[in-house]
């Protein structure tokens, strides 16, 4: 079974929430033996992207039409049975010896109750994809409980496989299960941070909504992508239909087209958002008695501005929720990176966070004014998704509007350019404020920046530069610049005070010989005692 939220520790935030927000479907649940009428092969329906948005555009003109759970054997199925059932790889879609393209499905049960519908598009023609008990394998005793011969009422998701690595394995590309969830990978790529469909009042007073994918219809070999997957998205406030491009490689890239119907305003939409995981860094490891250095799924949050300035804000585990705002007007990229690739920094062998996915999102089009949100939640446990990241239009979303966003996502490593003349950040350190070896004073942080790369590469340790530094609500104390003969970075360190409870922003760069010479490191302290 994929690896893809079926391990020990994955009832995290994500699943939970898939599983209790109020989620719609259109399509009667079925549960017949197999020798109904129902098991008789489905008819095709014509199919386009077109016909699929005005389907949805329609359904957004009606109210909301909330799905009962699936009752029966799947109902009763806990999160120990969901453990030992497994998609049947002699069972996979498309499968062959000449394929590179495969699908498997994931059971329902457990979390995931509400059916979702998988078709086959071919010709112009949408064929619904049936599943049966026999398509998975149970283990244990819990063959016993399961009827045989018996139709599925739908599925919780799918995974596709793809010779991504070698080209004699069939490994995982994507996998979409829950809501409006998702997981891809590049070459060389474990599972990590995860991308939604849409993300609706996330952190608000209003409570958030989880929008969820009913029905998937996949047209494979299309134009230059491996396959083009299309999808319905229900919510009480939004319909909507989407259409995923993929292009496996090094970087998976995937070209997504999302068409929005509003039946009620919303107080914050997020398009294209992004969930990850932070614990903890050198910023915050004394808070964990922990023998890894690191546990994180990301690290940073890097934003690629209209003018081709780079933005590095290092990610935080607060101490309270904590929402950040980077006003925007088109913005080139923005994304969820795991900038740190060595393994000696995590020294997790089985969580092999130094493989985990970044994810850039790069807008297709103008979408004008806005900006890129960043939530924090604080959090104990690795297994909870706590880093939220999306785009917030400025024009708000109201009962009857309908709009479309076009973006392609970048999965991968997505490495700096080595070619870039411009500094990024290496690694960003935080500890008592002050003079080592004295009292400690209270109401003071020390903040450890290293630069690396460009033209700061090749300036020696008397060149002509200086930080450049803001900081609100707070105050710099003191700030030294040095280059690390060790290492060759370039070490800012900033001694910075504020009052109790104050939440410090601030941001540096270095600059000299009339240019800037690195990325804008941003950060945010929040002095909670």
């Amino acid at each position: 079974m994929s690896d893809f939220g079926l391990s020990s520790t994955s009832r995290t935030r994500r699943h939970f929430l898939a599983a209790t927000a109020a989620l719609a479907c259109t399509f009667p649940l079925r549960l017949h033996a197999q020798d109904n009428a129902a098991s008789a092969q489905p008819a095709p329906q014509p199919f386009s992207f077109d016909l699929l948005a005005e389907e949805m555009r329609a359904l957004s003109q009606g109210p909301h039409q909330p799905a009962e759970p699936v009752g029966g054997f799947l109902a009763e199925l806990d999160y120990d049975d969901y453990r030992l059932v497994r998609f049947r790889p002699d069972r996979m879609r498309w499968s062959s010896e000449t394929s590179t393209l495969a699908l498997a499905a994931f059971p329902m049960g457990w979390l995931f109750k509400e059916p979702v519908i998988l078709y086959e598009v071919a010709d112009g023609n949408a064929t619904e994809m049936r599943f049966t008990t026999e398509d998975f394998e149970y283990l244990n005793d819990l063959g016993s409980r399961i009827p045989p011969l018996t139709d599925m009422p739908g599925v919780a998701g799918f995974r596709l496989h793809h010779p991504l690595n070698r080209p004699d394995v069939m490994d995982e590309l994507v996998a979409f299960v829950g809501a409006s969830y998702f997981r891809a990978l590049g070459r060389g790529s474990a599972y990590g941070l995860s991308a939604r469909g849409l993300a609706l009042n996330t952190a608000t007073a209003t409570g958030e909504e989880f929008p969820r994918f009913s029905r998937f219809y996949m047209e494979r070999g299309t134009g230059a992508g491996v396959i083009t997957v299309y999808a319905t998205l229900q919510s009480p406030s939004v319909t909507g239909a989407y259409r995923f491009v993929f292009f496996p490689g090094a970087t998976t890239t995937i070209d997504v087209t999302a068409r929005l119907f509003f039946r009620e305003d919303v107080e914050e939409l997020g398009i294209a958002p992004l969930t990850s995981m932070y614990l903890y860094s050198e910023k915050n490891h004394m808070q964990f008695d922990d023998f890894r250095p690191k546990v994180h799924d990301s690290d940073g949050l890097r934003i690629l501005r209209a003018d081709g300035e780079a933005i590095w804000r290092p990610l935080n585990n607060p101490p309270r929720l904590s929402g950040s705002y980077f006003p925007e007007t088109s913005p080139r990229r923005f994304g969820l990176h795991q900038r740190e690739r060595d393994f000696e920094q995590f020294q997790d062998t089985e969580a092999n966070y130094h493989r985990r996915p970044s994810l850039d999102i790069e807008p297709v089009g103008d979408w004008g004014p806005g900006h890129v949100r960043l939530v924090e939640i604080p959090s104990d446990l690795e297994a909870n998704d706590n880093i939220v990241a999306y785009w917030v239009p400025e024009a708000p979303a109201r009962a009857g509007d309908a709009r479309e966003f076009a973006y392609r996502m970048h999965w991968g490593d997505l490495p700096l350019d080595p070619a870039d003349p411009i500094a990024h950040v290496e690694v960003t350190r935080a500890g008592h404020g002050g003079v080592a070896g004295v009292e400690l004073q209270d109401n003071m942080r020390k903040f450890v920046v290293d630069f690396r790369g460009g033209f700061l590469d090749q300036l020696g340790p008397d060149a002509e530069i200086a930080p450049v530094v803001t900081v609100s609500n707070g105050e710099v104390l003191s700030s030294v610049l040095q280059r690390v003969p060790q290492t060759g970075v370039w070490r800012l360190f900033l001694d910075l005070g504020a009052e109790d409870d104050a939440v410090v922003e601030m941001s540096a760069h270095l600059a000299g010989y009339g240019r800037k010479l690195t990325e804008n490191w941003l950060y945010q302290w929040i002095n909670a005692r």
